[in-house]
């Protein structure tokens, strides 16, 4: 991965926690932007990123 490719996936996840984070319970948000890139280089398109970082992160609380 260069630092563009990276940039691009962390603004990607910027968008789309913003809009997780406002009723998310209480978390660190650098597991789901994890989550989010990890799940967007194994090829899902953003909305199966989005429900895998929410998974990983909410499933990771229990």
């Amino acid at each position: 991965m260069d630092v563009g490719e990276l940039t691009r996936l962390l603004g990607e996840a910027e968008e789309h926690h913003s809009r997780y984070e406002a009723t998310a319970p209480p978390h660190h948000w650098s597991g789901w932007y994890a989550g989010y890139i990890v799940a967007r280089l194994d090829g899902r398109t953003e909305d199966e990123a989005v429900a895998a970082a929410t998974l990983g992160t909410e499933g990771a609380r229990r």
